[in-house]
C-alpha cells in the first residue's frame, strides 16, 4: 500500500506510522528536506505542507522501498549535522553528490542530473564565463555547488559574488537589478524564467563549463557513513521506480523531458 509523507512539524512529537499489512510495520525514517522553498522540486504551503518534485520522488521510493517517511525540514546549512547526528535519517533536496561531502555523507546512485546555468537581465550581454562576468555582480545560494563553483571560477576573474539564504532571494534580486546575474541548475532556473516575474526580466546567458569535482555527479539522497543496509534499499528502489514508470509519470507533471540524465 503506498504510504503518503507525513510532516513533521518543527518541536513536535514524530507522528504515529501508517499501519500496514504484513507481520511487521514498515522501519520508519525522517526524510530531510531544506527549510527554505526550491520550486518546483520543494515547496511548503501555508499550513506546511510540501509538495513538488522531489517530495513525489521521496514518496515514490518510499513506497517501493517500503519505509514509513516522515518529512522533516532543516535549514540548508544545517542539514548534514542534522543527518550525522540522527536528527534525520536521508537527505532528499536537490544535493549534488561531490568528492568533498562525500569525506562526511554517504550518498545513493544519482536521482536527476541537469546542467547549470547562468541568467541575467535581458538588456546586458553577456557570456557564462569568467570573462563574461569579469565585472558582474553574481547571486548565489549559499552553502551549494554554486556557491563553491561562483568562488573557484567567476571571483578570482573579477566577479562580485553576492550570496544569498534561498535562490528565490537571488531570483528577485536579479529581477530587481540588485544584480547582473544568478547561477544555479537548469531546473530551478528555468521555473523562475517560466513565471511572469522572471519571463519579463531575464533570459539564460549559457550554462558554466564542467567541474566535476565542483559540480559533482548529479544528485543523490544524502545518507550517513556505513548505513548501507539503507543504502542498498534505496538503490534498489530508484532502479525499480525508473523501470516499472513510476519516475515518468511524476516526472512529466513538472517537466516536458526526462530530469535523470546519463
Amino acid at each position: 500500500m503506498k504510504k503518503l509523507l507525513k510532516v513533521l512539524a518543527t518541536g513536535l512529537p514524530l507522528a504515529v506510522g501508517l499501519a500496514v499489512t504484513g507481520p511487521a510495520a514498515a522501519e520508519q525514517v525522517k526524510v530531510g528536506v531544506a527549510a527554505e522553498p526550491y520550486p518546483p522540486f520543494t515547496v511548503p504551503d501555508a499550513s506546511g505542507k510540501w509538495s513538488g518534485w522531489e517530495i513525489d520522488f521521496a514518496d515514490a521510493v518510499c513506497a517501493e522501498a517500503k519505509l514509513d517517511c516522515v518529512i522533516t525540514p532543516v535549514s540548508w546549512d544545517g542539514i548534514i549535522p542534522a543527518l550525522n547526528t540522527k536528527k534525520i535519517d536521508m537527505i532528499v533536496t536537490s544535493m549534488s553528490i561531490t568528492a568533498e561531502r562525500e569525506k562526511t555523507i554517504d550518498f545513493t546512485d544519482h536521482y536527476y542530473k541537469v546542467p547549470t546555468l547562468v541568467i541575467g537581465l535581458k538588456d546586458t550581454q553577456f557570456e557564462a564565463t569568467p570573462e563574461g562576468l569579469n565585472d558582474k555582480i553574481l547571486g548565489v545560494q549559499a552553502s551549494t555547488i554554486h556557491q563553491a563553483y561562483a568562488k573557484k571560477h567567476f571571483e578570482p576573474a573579477g566577479a562580485t559574488i553576492k550570496e544569498y539564504q534561498t535562490q528565490d532571494e537571488a531570483n528577485n534580486d536579479l529581477a530587481a537589478g540588485r544584480v547582473d546575474a544568478v547561477q544555479a541548475d537548469q531546473l530551478a532556473l528555468q521555473t523562475f524564467l517560466d513565471s511572469e516575474t522572471g519571463s519579463a526580466c531575464c533570459d539564460i546567458k549559457g550554462s558554466v563549463a564542467p567541474d566535476d569535482d565542483v559540480l559533482g555527479q548529479g544528485v543523490g539522497i544524502g545518507l550517513r557513513k556505513g548505513d548501507t543496509e539503507l543504502k542498498d534499499k534505496l538503490n534498489t528502489a530508484i532502479k525499480a521506480i525508473r523501470e516499472n514508470g513510476t519516475y515518468a509519470k511524476f516526472n512529466a507533471k513538472y517537466f516536458d523531458f526526462d530530469v535523470y540524465g546519463e
